[in-house]
């Protein structure tokens, strides 16, 4: 379990497995991580990142919810060094993606959790699989106020001097292997999707998460989307912004974890010390360069489709940011 201070000595490593899914000519890359505790959970979270980003922003926030479940984490197609699709990358594109993984691995009534972009893909899938009971929906995108691909730039823009630098870092490593080309190709589909519409149109249980200081995806925008949404949750985390995934994963999991079991709070606040992911135990330096060389060999096996070598870097990575952060357990 997680509590307040960080993480506990409660906590099972993480163990990891990749797999692709094809559906109509293009690959979308699926991390399944689970522990011993959680491969037989009857709860399941799939993953859902933002535009040009993919499970990499999950690499905290995944192996802490598998802890009493199993979660899936994607890497849609164009995204983490996939190959880009020859048809439009819209929102239906990707929710096709995204239902041909339920489909592959059976999972009829996960809990969807989108990011930024993921939102919008996740609310479409919503939409034609009314089975899916709950969603979360964390930071989502475009406010209707400000459909102006400069000033969301801007946002962001601002967004990001709250972020943690390893975050920038992280983002910006992600677009390269994106690639400027297809970014802008999935951009207009992203500025154009009605969320607000789209979500009026969703049965399921909805929670939504922004951080404080996420100028991406402002206060009033949530309270928009939650007037129109059926049965809406919302919650904000002090102290986080766009990426409150990532650097606020703690506190994400334990609202997620309240939500999916029936104990949160209809609306509320989290506290930034409740809610971040503590320093690790050990590392320094040395921790670092390790990280940064499995993320190299992840990044450079994507771009060869060496799906067998992007396997045994997240493998990798995990291990050494588990020993990090759980102070050396195995």
């Amino acid at each position: 379990m997680v509590d307040g201070d960080g993480v506990s000595d409660e906590l099972e490593p993480a163990d990891i497995d990749v797999d692709t899914v094809e559906f109509d000519g293009v690959r979308t890359r699926v991390t399944r991580v689970q522990t011993e505790r959680s491969a037989e959970s009857g709860r399941v979270f799939v993953l859902i990142a933002g535009i040009g980003v993919a499970a990499t922003y999950f690499d905290l926030l995944a192996p802490t919810l598998a802890q009493d479940a199993r979660v899936y984490a994607l890497d849609l197609p164009g995204f983490a060094g996939q190959r880009a699709p020859r048809d439009e990358p819209s929102v239906a594109f990707f929710a096709d993606q995204v239902e041909a993984v339920l489909d592959r691995f059976g999972l009829d009534d996960p809990v969807l959790l989108g990011h930024s972009f993921g939102t919008q893909i996740v609310t479409e899938v919503l939409v034609r699989r009314p089975g899916i009971r709950r969603a979360v929906l964390i930071g989502p995108v475009v406010n209707d106020r400000e459909r102006s691909t400069v000033l969301q730039a801007i946002r962001f823009a601002q967004s990001s001097f709250f972020e943690p630098f390893r975050l920038v870092l992280l983002a910006v490593s992600a677009y390269l292997l994106c690639g400027f080309a297809y970014f802008i190709r999935v951009l207009p589909h992203m500025m154009r999707y009605p969320l607000t519409d789209r979500l009026a149109e969703v049965s399921a249980q909805v929670l939504l998460i922004r951080g404080a200081r996420d100028f991406s995806s402002p206060r009033y925008f949530h309270s928009a989307l939650v007037a129109v949404a059926r049965d809406a949750w919302r919650w904000e985390v002090h102290g986080a912004a766009h990426s409150v995934i990532n650097g606020n994963a703690i506190g994400v999991a334990k609202l997620m974890r309240a939500f999916t079991a029936g104990d949160l709070a209809r609306r509320g606040q989290m506290s930034r010390e409740e809610s971040r992911v503590p320093q690790p135990a050990y590392g320094g330096i040395p921790l670092i360069l390790r990280a940064m060389r499995y993320r190299a060999q992840e990044w450079f096996s994507a771009k060869q489709g060496d799906e067998v070598g992007v396997a045994h870097a997240k493998e990798s990575h995990a291990a050494v940011m588990w020993r990090a952060f759980t102070g050396g357990r195995a």
